[in-house]
C-alpha cells in the first residue's frame, strides 16, 4: 500500500520537475556546450576548441586577479556579517523595552533594493560631497582609489545584509530552551561561558545554514559592485561575476565568457556540498 501512494505522487511533482529541468539543467549543460568553443557573435564564427577555453582560465591574470577579489569580498564580508549579525541577534532576543519596534527597524536595510542601496552608498562616497568625507573631516577618494574601493563594497554589503544573519540567529535564539540558562546560572556560570558552552552549539546548525547562504551569496555578488563601482577603479573590485559579464556581453566572446561562469557555478557548488557536509555531522 505503501508502495503505490509513493508511486501515485508521481504525477504529481511531474509538472514542477519538468520546469526545474527547463529552467536549470538545460541552460547550465547549453553553458557548458558553449564552454567548449570559440564563439564570437560579431564575426558569427563558432569553432569547437574542447577544453581550450578553461585552459586559458590559468594564464589569464585578470581572471586570477577577479578571482582573489572575489574570495577577499566573500570572506571579509561573511564574516563581519556573521559578527555583527550574531551582536545584533543577541540583542534582539534579550528582554528589552522596544523590542518589536527595534525588530522591525533593523529590517529596513534588508528592505532596500540592492541596487538602490548600491546607489545611495556610491553618494555617500563620494570624495567632493559624500557623507562619511564630511563626518570624518576627510578627503578620500572611497571609490577611486585601488586600496579602499573594495573595502567599500564591503562596508556597503555588510550593512545590507546583517539584518538577514540577525534574523536567522534570533530565530535559532529563540528556540533553546530558557532552562538551559537557568541550571547554568545556578551552577555559577557567566554570560561569556554560557554563549560559548550552551549558545554556540546549539545555535551551530542555524549558524552553518547562515554561513550556506551568505557564502553563497557573496562569492556570485554582481549588481551591488557593477553599480558601485562597474568593477574598478583598474579592476580592483572586479569579481568572477562581473568579469564573466564583461566577456559575455562587452566582448561577446561567449565561449570565453560561458567558460567562466562555469568555474563559478563550480565555485559554488563545492561551497555547497562543504556546508552541507558540515551540517550532516551536527549532531
Amino acid at each position: 500500500m505503501t508502495v503505490k501512494t509513493e508511486r501515485g505522487g508521481y504525477p504529481f511533482i511531474m509538472p514542477a520537475a519538468v520546469v526545474l529541468v527547463l529552467v536549470t539543467v538545460y541552460p547550465l549543460i547549453y553553458v557548458f556546450w558553449l564552454s567548449l568553443h570559440k564563439r564570437h557573435l560579431i564575426f558569427e564564427t563558432s569553432t569547437f576548441l574542447g577544453l581550450g577555453n578553461y585552459t586559458f582560465l590559468f594564464t589569464d591574470e585578470r581572471f586570477f586577479t577577479s578571482f582573489k577579489n572575489t574570495v577577499y569580498f566573500t570572506v571579509t564580508s561573511v564574516t563581519l556579517e556573521l559578527v555583527l549579525g550574531m551582536c545584533v541577534a543577541l540583542v534582539l532576543n534579550s528582554a528589552i523595552r522596544g523590542r518589536g519596534v527595534l525588530r522591525a527597524v533593523v529590517l529596513v536595510p534588508w528592505a532596500i533594493p540592492t541596487v538602490v542601496t548600491a546607489k545611495m552608498w556610491e553618494w555617500m562616497y563620494n570624495a567632493d560631497f559624500g557623507l562619511f568625507n564630511y563626518l570624518l573631516g576627510l578627503k578620500v577618494n572611497w571609490l577611486g582609489s585601488t586600496m579602499w574601493a573594495m573595502n567599500a563594497a564591503v562596508f556597503m554589503d555588510v550593512w545590507k545584509t546583517i539584518p538577514f544573519v540577525a534574523l536567522l540567529l534570533t530565530a535559532g535564539l529563540q528556540v533553546i530552551p530558557r532552562e538551559l540558562y537557568h541550571a547554568a546560572r545556578v551552577d555559577g556560570a557567566g554570560p561569556f561561558f554560557m554563549f560559548r558552552k550552551v549558545t554556540l552549539p546549539l545555535l551551530m546548525p542555524i549558524i552553518i545554514v547562515v554561513l550556506l547562504f551568505r557564502t553563497i551569496d557573496a562569492f556570485r555578488v554582481f549588481d551591488a559592485i557593477y553599480v558601485l563601482t562597474g568593477g574598478g577603479p583598474a579592476n580592483s573590485t572586479e569579481t568572477l561575476s562581473i568579469y564573466a559579464y564583461k566577456v559575455l556581453f562587452q566582448t561577446l566572446q561567449f565561449g570565453y565568457g560561458s567558460a567562466i561562469s562555469m568555474v563559478v557555478f563550480l565555485c559554488v557548488g563545492a561551497i555547497s556540498v562543504f556546508y552541507v557536509r558540515l551540517l550532516w555531522r551536527q549532531p
